[in-house]
């Protein structure tokens, strides 16, 4: 064949043999380039009457169009020959690349995020390969992956001999329901890419045999070695992953690869943040920074809210630069009106560098000094004093972020300097009233949120087209709806913000997370759980995307996953009380008594750091209550929680938080008078209340299974 013309395609080598035919690397005589040619076998191992079935199927594919999957040109068929025409990708494929040894872990888990981004654009679009395997993925000179063969597995499963199939080829990546000889959906692509996984990480097939039967008996009846028993330090959540992907029915599995996908990126997340850098010398740190909240030097000290906003607006800006590592908004105001030197600040935020302002505010002017200081050695890196009218706040915004970047030396990509780039409004009363709506949201009672909500409207009163108000609107109308007023209104209101904002802004992350709380609180958990993963896509280092995910999987009973995403919560906001504790109590339900502990201690530790400097804030009040009741600290916990009711004996959620005091220290009966009282103030999440550990001493008790069936 060598040397040969078919149609407009001259060959020029061998590629590889498989059981449906061979592939030979060819030259396009018309256009001139370079393309991979698969003949397709057309002997007696295909039937003949499923010609058409199987070019309808490659047809199918060539609609595909996503740079991890190898594109189709078009189906030559000339002198009884079927070939389809490919993209040429230059590299090695997975199976060749393996039999080197076993993977990194990281470089596992990103060619497996390439796969899976591939199969989910196809499974999309309802396409599904149906043969996954390292042989049919190439790995590229310059590292990325793409899936060969779309549409071609019809003709492998064509072929009648199944004794061709060898142990290292198709029967090994087969899921079960192949085996069964059943027609397979995505699901089986999902099993196939756990083989892949699995092969990645240790070097070795999960199923082995010398014949395809054999193979396929393992497939059916038998468990792989455990990944922990072929690669040590293999993490507890890739070899969870590996396990869902690989179970044996199609209904226990991950039900779509998107699932797969949000669970790997977590995890390859956390593996480069528990990187630990043997030789610093020969690596280049990266650069990293706190921004502290600005002080107060206007005349009058009413402009905190607009410090805070500022300095939150900044933090903001450079958290999404993807060099420069910058630590949580919560974890640099810890230290507001403190009196600590810079060297402790720097230490107890893990950062080498830590800017610092003040503002002053009078009339229409504006002045702002900032300074950029090394924690080491005190050394100033760099500093500014602005003197600007109050509208051009926002470009002393962007030229300190700029100044900050090129002070630290960091590197942007495209998308940084797009990032830098994007301004939200350019109307600074709309900026003004937005800053004091979210720093009331963040209060949490009711007064609060009204009068975020308010501060919101006059906000897009100014500007029409302000999304990150429409936002803040939504989460104002979700909050309401869950905690205080279960009037479906709200939720309708929380929807058509939320939208509105993406129409505005369709790569607003904060949009997106608006959105995904409000299909949370109307209990459309699988399109909260998309809107959360693409928030997570478009920032990755946003704390809410991950906190509410996470309460979005424990709502729907997914605790495993719900675990995982408060633990990427609490690394990305060390000083947060919330996510510890939430992540205390989702490892109790999972029966995980020290991890539980662990991080119990961590949330309370935290929750007493945010009392020192809020000691009236009643929602750290009965959140630190329950934690204490968890740790058997009863007399602590009371106190807590009467001071959190001192505070606003009404709240709904204050009420909540005695009921779980009440019940994890053993008065049963006043702990559903409590849950009663806050059920009828308007807090009305089922699920969660169904769910909550913290009240597994009443699951018997006849009231409150009688409180239970009347919530929605």
């Amino acid at each position: 064949m060598i040397g040969r013309t078919i149609a407009h395609y001259k060959i020029l080598e061998e590629l590889g043999e498989e059981e449906m035919g061979i592939l030979y690397k060819a030259e396009d005589t018309k256009l001139k380039r370079i393309v991979a040619l698969q003949f397709l076998r057309t002997d007696a191992f295909i039937d003949k009457t499923q010609i058409d079935h199987i070019l309808r199927e490659v047809q199918a594919a060539a609609s595909l169009d996503h740079p991890n999957i190898s594109a189709i040109y078009e189906i030559v068929e000339e002198e009884d020959q079927i070939c389809v025409a490919m993209v040429y990708a230059p590299g090695i494929t997975l199976q060749e690349k393996i039999r080197s040894g076993p993977l990194a872990i990281e470089e596992a888990a990103r060619i497996a995020i390439e796969i899976a981004t591939g199969l989910e654009a196809a499974h999309d679009k309802g396409i599904i390969h149906r043969d996954i395997k390292c042989s049919n993925i190439m790995v590229l000179d310059d590292g990325h992956v793409k899936i060969m063969r779309f549409g071609l597995a019809a003709v492998s499963n064509s072929i009648e001999n199944h004794d061709l199939i060898t142990a290292g080829g198709a029967a090994a990546y087969m899921s079960p329901e192949q085996c069964r000889g059943e027609s397979p959906d995505h699901r089986s692509d999902i099993w196939s890419l756990g083989v892949c996984l699995y092969e990645m990480v240790t070097g070795e097939l999960p199923f082995k045999g010398v014949y395809a039967q054999a193979v396929m008996y393992s497939i059916l009846n038998e468990d792989p070695a455990a990944l922990s028993d072929l690669h040590p330090n293999v993490p507890v959540e890739l070899a969870e992953i590996v396990s869902k992907a690989m179970e044996k029915e199609p209904d226990q599995r991950y039900q779509r690869i998107r699932d797969l996908l949000v669970d790997l990126e977590i995890l390859r997340r956390g593996i480069i943040s528990r990187t630990i850098v043997v030789q610093p010398s020969r690596v280049k740190k990266q650069p990293s920074i706190a921004v502290l909240p600005f002080v107060d030097m206007s005349p009058c000290e009413d402009q905190g809210y607009f410090c805070d906003g500022m300095a939150e607006e900044i933090t903001n800006a450079l958290n999404q630069i993807e060099g420069l590592r910058v630590a949580a908004r919560t974890s640099a105001f810890a230290f507001k009106g403190g009196a600590e030197n810079i060297r402790e600040m720097g230490k107890k935020l893990g950062v080498k560098t830590l800017l610092e302002g003040s503002v002053s505010k009078e009339g229409k002017q504006l002045q702002i000094t900032v300074k950029l200081t090394n924690v080491d050695d005190g050394y100033q890196l760099w500093s500014e004093r602005y003197h600007r009218e109050l509208e051009d706040v926002f470009a002393i915004q962007d030229e300190i972020a700029e100044n900050v970047v090129q002070a630290l030396k960091v590197e942007l990509s495209e998308k940084d300097e797009r990032v830098l780039a994007k301004v939200s409004t350019k109307d600074y009363q709309a900026y003004d009233f937005y800053l004091r709506g979210r720093q009331f949201y963040r209060q949490t009672h009711r007064r609060g949120i009204n009068f975020a909500l308010e501060m919101y409207e006059h906000a897009i009163e100014r500007d029409p087209t302000y999304a990150l108000a429409y936002a803040g609107m939504a989460d104002c109308y979700s909050y309401l709806f869950s905690f205080f007023d279960s009037n479906r209104a709200n939720l309708e209101k929380a929807m058509s913000l939320s939208q509105k904002a993406l129409d505005l802004d369709l790569e607003l992350a904060e949009g997106h997370v608006a959105r995904g709380l409000a299909f949370y609180r109307g209990a459309q958990y699988d399109e909260a759980e998309r809107e959360f993963e693409t928030a997570i896509r478009l920032n990755p280092n946003l704390f809410a995307a991950y906190e509410s995910y996470a309460r979005t999987c424990y709502s729907r009973g997914h605790l495993e996953k719900a675990a995982r995403l408060f633990d990427q919560a609490c690394r990305k906001d060390p000083e947060n009380f919330d996510a510890p504790l939430l992540l205390s109590q989702t490892y109790r339900g999972l029966n995980l008594d020290e991890q539980a502990k662990e991080s119990l201690e961590r949330g309370l530790a935290n929750v007493k750091k945010h009392l020192d400097l809020n000691p009236d804030d009643a929602r750290a009040l009965y959140m630190s209550a329950i934690g204490l009741a968890v740790a058997g600290e009863k007399e602590q916990a009371f106190k807590w929680i009467e001071r959190a009711l001192s505070i606003d004996p009404e709240d709904p959620m204050i009420l909540y938080g005695a009921a779980c005091v009440f019940a994890l220290t053993g008065w049963g009966e006043e702990a559903i008078t409590q849950l009663e009282r806050a059920l009828s103030a308007g807090c009305c999440h089922k699920d969660w209340v169904e769910r909550d550990s913290d009240f597994d001493s009443l699951r018997s008790h006849p009231r409150f299974k009688a409180l239970l069936e009347k919530l929605e």
